[in-house]
Order: C-alpha cells, then structure tokens, then sequence
C-alpha cells in the first residue's frame, strides 16, 4: 500500500459503475450510493456477496474487482442476493422480483403511476391532484397545493358601555 499522503500507481479518481461515475475517493459503501436504486445497506450486501471490503476506497479497486461489481448490480440474484433486498418485488408484467437502477427506475415508478392514473385508483387520483399519496393528514401540511394557510379568525370583542 502507498504511504500516507500518497496515491498508489493504478488509483482511479473516477471509476465507472453501472454506467454512473463515481468518485474514487470515497469507500465502496458510500461511492455505490451514488448509483440510483443502490442505498447504503444494499451496497453494503453487494460488498459481501462480491467479498470486496466495503471500506476499500474506491479509486483502489482492480478492473476485475469492478467486473465483479457490475455483474453483481446488473443480476444480484445470480450472487445470492435475497430477493426481499430488491427494489421490485413481484412485478406487475412478469411477476418476478428485480432490482432496477437508474434511467430504468425511473421509467418503471413513471408507468406504474400512469398506470394508477388510468384505471382511477384512489393512489391514482391522489397524485394527479397533488396530494399525500400513503393516509397522512392534510389540515395544516401539504398547503403548497391548496393555497394560503387556514387561519383562526377571533371573535370581535364586545363594545363597553
């Protein structure tokens, strides 16, 4: 290993995973975060399952420790990964559960949501009209979409004779 201060000869500043750059002076745990669908604990289980230490900074990785890497994010079941740690459980065209990252995450949370719109759930009609999806209480939050905030008006007070 390098000496304190100094960079060891194959460090990468940016490395590239799953097709996002990550900062290579950051541990694996946190620079994997930077990949959308990919949280703290289940960059912590890709750590585990690829045997990479998770507090290995990034830039040192080896090409074939970030091959590893990258099959591990694209197919995580091939790896052992619990399918209760998948961010797609039981798809509704498949039935499968899948893990999805980035521009496909986003494609996928987009349908669903047209999806609830066209057949007029009440999730649906919730969010076409801007408010809480998921039972929280709308008196005193969520103003933005209703307007000016509820006031009390006080009481006028009694004239003195």
């Amino acid at each position: 290993m390098a000496e304190k201060g100094k960079l060891p000869e194959n460090y990468k500043h940016i490395v590239r995973i799953a097709n996002v750059d990550v900062p290579g002076e950051k541990q694996i745990r946190i620079a994997l975060t930077n990949v959308k669908g990919v949280g703290i604990n289940y960059a912590d289980v890709l750590c585990a399952v690829t045997k990479i230490k998770k507090t290995q900074k990034t830039g040192t990785l080896s090409n074939e420790e970030i091959k590893v890497l990258n099959e591990a994010i694209s197919d995580p079941e091939k790896f052992g990964v619990p399918t209760w740690f998948f961010n797609r459980r039981k798809d509704y065209e498949t039935g499968k559960d899948k893990h999805f990252l980035t521009g496909t995450l986003n494609f996928v949370v987009e349908n669903d949501l047209k999806r609830l719109k066209k057949i007029k759930t009440l999730r649906g009609m919730r969010h076409q009209k801007g408010l809480p999806v998921r039972g929280q209480r709308t008196r005193s939050n969520f103003r933005k979409s209703k307007g000016k905030v509820v006031g009390v008006k006080k009481k006028a007070a009694p004239a003195k004779k």
